[in-house]
């Protein structure tokens, strides 16, 4: 029998039927003539039918501007709903591959992998594996919550139809629903009103751990507990491997809005929504846990815990009794629901720490084990005890981040009270006072004194001042982490110790309340990395920091920033190489190393396919831990669908436990030196030819003239400012709306430029291309490089990209265009040469997927052409310019 009735062939030809008919119903016979007219023209050039775009243009630019508003609107919409289709065809392809055993990247897989090994290096590699996606509120999500409400119901619908057998009265009724929320879509503003505040951003990170990740991570255990159970003979038991963060209400670095009060608002908000779902799954267990008591041995251990709730909440226990007589399961689940009620409540009883819920868990376990019950504890009670372990009180542990230059002048001013003057230390002077001072039992600074300082150093010190509550509060668990941006300085990492100490976070030697996590994302910083590391490593202060943190040093490398200084290539071979400097720097020293990888969602910002990257570090970074940030619209597509979502934890699973083997196995990755000799070579001309772009006299105005950067900086994305101080400079702009601007061009030049300069000047030199192909089949980081370079260039349209092009000043064309124009087509030969492919692409699907939404993308970008082009445009062309921009989003699938 067929898994599916239908195709993504069928649905999108049905849901473009659709809109057709809700935009003439919404508009008027001859908007949807005008809307089919450009349709038919994007397609016709792009199949060889017409020889220009002219026409094309000409009709957009002739439009009044209501009804280039309606033309925006329908291919915005369209995409809307193509992306529903094409998310339908990824779920197909899932149950498909998984029902025919031909999964890449599977679970089974890698326990087939393991089972080569040892049982006890199976269980040390477990062990040793635990992965943190984090999820960021970068503003890179272009789509309103509403809207994204009103597509998720559609998808639900779409699944009706494609995955049960329905009558013809019934699929009727689920198109008559479709049709409705497709009016409702259209008849809703696209476009933002007012930009998200932090907690909106907050809400949104929840609403997927909350309705999709809290039930999918608990399948994804199960999945691999059998695999292994058919792999190896030996019982193995799975430990923790996931755990969920979040920078959403916390993250301060450029966001002056995120204040203390957000921070504690979204604690207490994601508690409340955990202890709920909590309650609710134990609620359903009560209804499985129905055994008499009089015909089962309970135990004592679950008699014990019975009857320590029964003394702490005497009255709850005599209803849970008169309810359940002789139903012990049901009494205890009871009384356990009313602890989780009293968690962070005035009244007493309520359970201190999720360890003591586990307990209680482990306990009913052990009891139904003990009565035969072996497959009730599988089917129902081990989800819940996983879903307990990986989300804890607080669903999604918090990371803080801030700029580490507002801590230096937070520290001066509140020093400066104390007539110590320490902008004027040396670098060597501060590492001591402030060692010096953590290690003190007197306290140097109040916290809680903020009087007379500026507003952003009155800011750092409330954090502090803050956190050993919110730590007392939701647990040290909760939010234990900070990050500093910029970090560059041994200083810098121990200002945040020391800010920490003299907040009661910290008590050396015995307590360390925080991870301190230094962003390496500057040349001087990743260069430096054993002179910072070494320094700390060092250092009397934060050795006992470390050793109460359990001696695991968490490091992050900020893709989007190192991208932005030197370019795709010479960030990528800078990364690769201080990955594995830092694992011999903490190697040297017996830490453990978790990397946390600052990447994004487009190319040029370390994105790309998670488990191909995880599976292309060095051996020696790969300690089992391992963090990543999930950031912008690749959150909605990796974990809105629940199907999709338990593939994308699966693929990253797979990847780390195999990362893992294989770096025990290997711990040294053997990498040719004349491999690194060409990445060298390639690396250098690269970032010249990179900076020399971007140095050029008159880049940064032909950048402003040639992609919609005005446009996306006043757009209400995201709660922070696209820019750190609002100067038009390259080096100021944040990395995001530098991406996004290129994408919407359609000259994706973060992903690949200078690509080219890079492998000609090797070759020049005298290098082989033989060489380059041995380091494409046979070393990962090479290879993912290239390929992910590919993914940018397939992208790129340099046709749509000179239309931008001609919007700069003449003189700016002439010198820019040309020279980025030849970079992609050197580019695109060498990759297809190295790869030995006719195409610069792997993947069969991108090319259908090229194919099918770049003649609906044209309209979009030429109409924003036009209007960008406009001197001084009406409320409504404006309007219709911000809503070119997310349906551009919406057909490329990546704003930044």
């Amino acid at each position: 029998m067929p898994l599916h009735n239908r195709d993504v062939r069928q649905d999108v030809r049905e849901l473009g039927a659709l809109l057709g008919d809700v935009l003439e119903e919404q508009t008027s016979r001859r908007g949807f003539r005008t809307v089919e007219s450009c349709r038919r023209d994007a397609i016709n050039y792009r199949s060889g039918e017409l020889d220009s775009r002219q026409p094309l243009i000409a009709e957009l630019e002739e439009l009044s501007p209501h009804r280039q508003r309606i033309v925006a609107r329908a291919f915005t919409t369209y995409f809307e709903l193509i992306n529903l289709a094409e998310e339908r065809e990824r779920v197909r392809t899932i149950r498909t591959g998984s029902q025919e055993g031909t999964l890449e990247d599977s679970l089974e897989t890698a326990a087939a992998e393991l089972a080569e090994s040892n049982v006890d290096t199976v269980e040390q590699v477990l062990d040793d594996v635990l992965i943190e996606p984090t999820f960021t509120a970068h503003p890179t999500e272009a789509r309103r919550k509403t809207v994204k409400s009103k597509l998720r119901t559609i998808s639900t619908q779409l699944e009706t139809l494609d995955e049960r057998l329905l009558t013809d009265k019934e699929e009727g009724q689920v198109w008559r629903d479709i049709d409705a929320e497709v009016t409702s879509l259209w008849q809703t503003p696209q476009v933002r009103n007012r930009q998200p505040e932090p907690e909106d951003e907050a809400r949104n990170v929840q609403w997927y751990l909350e309705n999709t990740l809290f039930d999918v991570v608990g399948e994804v255990y199960d999945e691999l507990a059998d695999a292994i159970d058919d792999e190896i003979e030996d019982t193995l038991e799975i430990p923790k491997l996931f755990e969920f963060r979040s920078w959403a209400g916390s993250d301060r670095d450029g966001n002056p809005y995120v204040t203390p009060e957000v921070t504690a608002n979204t604690l207490e908000q994601q508690r409340e929504v955990v202890l709920e779902k909590y309650r609710d799954q134990l609620k359903r267990l009560s209804g499985v846990l129905s055994q008499d008591g009089s015909r089962i041995e309970t135990g004592g251990t679950f008699e014990r815990t019975l009857e320590a709730d029964q003394e702490r909440l005497p009255g709850s226990a005599r209803t849970a009794e008169e309810r359940y007589p002789d139903e012990p399961y049901r009494q205890k689940l009871k009384l356990m629901r009313e602890r989780l009620e009293r968690v962070g409540d005035v009244r007493p009883g309520g359970y201190e720490d999720v360890d003591e819920l586990l307990a209680d868990l482990e306990a009913i376990a052990k009891s139904l084990r003990n009565n035969g019950a072996e497959s009730v504890v599988e089917a129902h009670v081990d989800p819940i005890r996983r879903q307990v372990a990986t989300f804890g009180f607080s669903l999604a542990s918090l990371d803080l981040r801030e700029h580490q230059q507002n801590h230096t002048d937070a520290i001066a001013a509140a020093l400066e009270r104390e007539e110590i003057d320490y902008h004027a230390l040396s670098e060597d002077e501060r590492t001591e006072l402030l060692t010096d001072a953590i290690l003190q039992d007197d306290r140097v600074i109040d916290c809680a004194d903020t009087e007379d300082l500026t507003e952003e150093s009155a800011r750092v010190l409330e954090l502090f001042d803050n956190l050993g509550d919110w730590q007392s509060e939701y647990g040290v668990e909760a939010i234990d982490t900070y990050c500093i941006s910029m970090t560059e300085e041994p200083s810098h990492v121990l200002e945040v110790l020391f800010l920490a100490d003299q907040a009661g976070v910290v008590s050396l030697p015995e307590h360390c309340g925080i991870d301190v996590v230094p962003l390496l994302e500057t040349e001087y910083a990743l260069s430096g990395a054993r002179r910072i590391m070494g320094t700390l490593f060092e250092n009397e202060a934060y050795k006992q920091a470390l050793e109460a943190r359990g001696r695991t040093q968490e490091i992050m490398l900020g893709y989007s920033d190192s991208n932005k200084e030197n370019g795709f290539l010479a960030a990528n071979w800078s990364l690769y190489k201080n990955q594995r400097r830092l694992g011999e720097i903490c190697a040297d020293y017996d830490v453990t190393m978790r990397l946390f990888h600052g990447r994004g969602g487009s190319i040029s910002r370390g994105g790309g396919p998670m488990n191909e990257a995880l599976l292309a570090l060095p051996n020696s970074t790969v300690t089992g831990q391992v963090k990543f940030t999930e950031q912008g619209e690749a959150i909605a597509e990796k974990y809105a669908n629940p199907r999709i979502a338990e593939r994308n934890i699966e693929q990253m699973l797979n990847a780390q436990l195999r990362a893992r083997l294989h770096a025990k196995d290997q711990p040294e990755e053997e990498v040719h030196e004349e491999w690194v000799d060409a990445m060298e070579t390639m690396a250098d001309a690269a970032r010249q030819e990179y900076r020399d772009l971007l140095e050029s006299d008159g880049f940064v105005q032909y950048f402003e003239q040639a992609t919609p950067i005005t446009v996306i900086e006043d757009l209400d994305l995201g709660s922070r400012p696209a820019s750190r101080s609002g100067e038009r400079t390259v080096e100021d702009l944040r990395a995001i709306p530098w991406v996004f601007s290129w994408t919407q061009s359609r000259c994706i030049l973060p992903g690949w430029y200078a690509l080219a300069t890079g492998i000609e000047t090797y070759l020049d030199g005298g290098g082989s291309m033989e060489t380059l192909r041995e380091m494409y089949d046979e070393w990962p980081f090479f290879r993912t490089t290239l390929d992910n370079a590919a993914l940018s260039l397939s992208r790129t349209e340099l046709e749509i990209a000179e239309r931008y092009a001609d919007l700069a000043d003449a003189d700016l064309r002439a010198q820019f265009f040309p020279r980025v124009s030849e970079e992609y087509q050197q580019a695109t030969e060498l990759i297809t040469t190295i790869g030995q492919r006719d195409q610069l692409h792997t993947r069969d699907w991108l090319g259908e997927n090229l194919a099918r939404r770049n003649p609906y993308v044209d309209p979009l970008n030429l109409l924003q052409v036009y209007l960008l082009n406009q001197t001084h445009r009406t409320d409504i062309e404006e309007r219709t310019l911000r809503l070119t921009v997310k349906g551009v989003a919406a057909g490329m699938k990546n704003t930044g």
